[in-house]
């Protein structure tokens, strides 16, 4: 880093130090992070739209792609950024050059979704070619790293050999006018190598990476998908509104749509992340993987508000029990996954399982509650008191099993 903070002047990249006192996100990085807020709204909204159109198996299948080579490369750049960030004017410029990929990307979400749903072919022109652009320029950082770290000089290049290995890879996929199996059996060799490139580059010497940086930025991705949810609720709440004024099922949707995103937000914040990966650090893949399905699921829930929206609209070509399961199966997913991650990080507890059944059994309810003919807005209602008994369940016994585990992991590596 520069010591002038009123200067950008280049830096020498030989990495952080990993217990960096009081270290933050810095503009930069919450900039960088604005531009997923575009790509997730727009995978959002279409997928959205596939179920409402009752195309859920095609519009899951482009929710998926479009979620993983989005979180993906914001993954791969958070630590990077946590290990070598020096904010100078290369820097800088090179992630800028990376958010202007992800802005590429969020633009070929729409036609990747309509291609998909008419089944002819892939159109992933501009989301693979956003894609390439934020990797390449990642190779670029990494083969900095490499020049002005010559203790993990080994490692960084063989990230940067990785990942422009894979770009091949891509550019293959973006070149060739395929079905849609035929481009995603080519894809998904290109994921699983994707996603094995961090575990093959960091075998011998891992980058300096800074754990409670890294479970701030984490953090910050997870409220940034959680305001998908909000929107959501409010294109709910405005559809009731539209149709029949300021009805109780306007109330309802309101309360719980609003509800449903402030329960997701305490629930994800009730793992200490940072204190867990601290003592931790081999953990530090199952803790960034860990986190693709928890990301997913929190916009698919903003999602499935506005599936809802549609629904309560008349414009939706679904029952309402299909309606009230797509809020209802990705928040099921989001607890999954956290308490999942949850066990790895802090070790199973016998409270902290149960409570995780009950939430799934309560919200599978609400599913059989709308086939049965209750209303979509009490259907919500019922997702979100299930939401809110878990949370005060876990304030009044749960925090003592994390504390107690946190103890055990410190007292364990000293």
């Amino acid at each position: 880093m520069s010591t002038n903070p009123l200067r950008h002047a280049l830096s020498r990249m030989g990495g952080r130090d990993p217990h960096e006192k009081h270290r933050t996100a810095t503009p930069l990085e919450l900039f960088f992070d604005l531009t997923f807020v575009i790509a997730f709204g727009v995978a959002g909204s279409q997928f959205a739209h596939a179920v409402a159109e009752a195309h859920f198996w095609p519009g899951l299948l482009a929710f998926a792609f479009a979620m993983f080579a989005t979180i993906w490369a914001w993954i791969n750049f958070t630590w990077f950024a946590s290990a070598y960030d020096t904010d100078d004017w290369v820097f800088r410029v090179v992630t800028m050059v990376q958010m202007v990929g992800v802005l590429i990307l969020a633009m070929g979400i729409e036609p990747l979704f309509h291609s998909i749903i008419e089944g002819k072919h892939v159109d992933n022109v501009a989301m693979v070619l956003g894609y390439i652009i934020m990797r390449v320029a990642l190779i670029f950082q990494w083969l900095r790293a490499a020049r002005q770290d010559p203790a993990r000089r080994e490692t960084c290049l063989r990230y940067a050999k990785y990942v422009a290995v894979v770009q091949v890879g891509w550019v293959g996929v973006l070149l060739i006018d395929a079905s849609v199996a035929t481009t995603f059996l080519m894809a998904a060799p290109l994921f699983i190598l994707e996603m094995a490139a961090p575990y093959f580059a960091e075998r011998n010497i891992r980058t300096p990476w800074h754990a409670h940086h890294i479970a701030e930025r984490y953090g910050l991705l997870a409220i940034i998908a959680l305001g998908e949810c909000l929107i959501g609720a409010i294109e709910t709440l405005r559809a009731i509104v539209a149709l029949h004024g300021w009805t109780l099922d306007a109330a309802l949707v309101g309360l719980s749509g609003t509800g449903l995103a402030f329960a997701l937000w305490w629930i994800y914040f009730i793992l200490p992340s940072g204190p867990a990966l601290h003592v931790q650090r081999h953990r530090s893949w199952i803790f960034g993987y860990g986190h693709l399905p928890l990301f997913a699921a929190i916009a698919a829930t903003g999602a499935g508000l506005h599936v809802a929206a549609y629904f309560i609209d008349d414009e939706a070509h679904i029952p309402a029990a299909a309606a009230v399961a797509s809020i209802a199966i990705p928040v099921i997913l989001f607890k999954v996954s956290l308490s999942t991650l949850y066990g790895i990080m802090l070790g199973l507890e016998r409270s902290h399982l149960w409570g995780t059944t009950s939430v799934v059994l309560g919200l599978a309810a609400s599913i059989a509650m709308a086939a049965a003919g209750a209303s979509v807005p009490v259907c919500m209602l019922e997702m979100m008191v299930v939401l809110g008994l878990s949370i005060l369940f876990d304030e009044r016994q749960g925090h003592k099993g994390r504390a107690a585990a946190l103890r055990r992991l410190e007292a364990a590596t000293g």
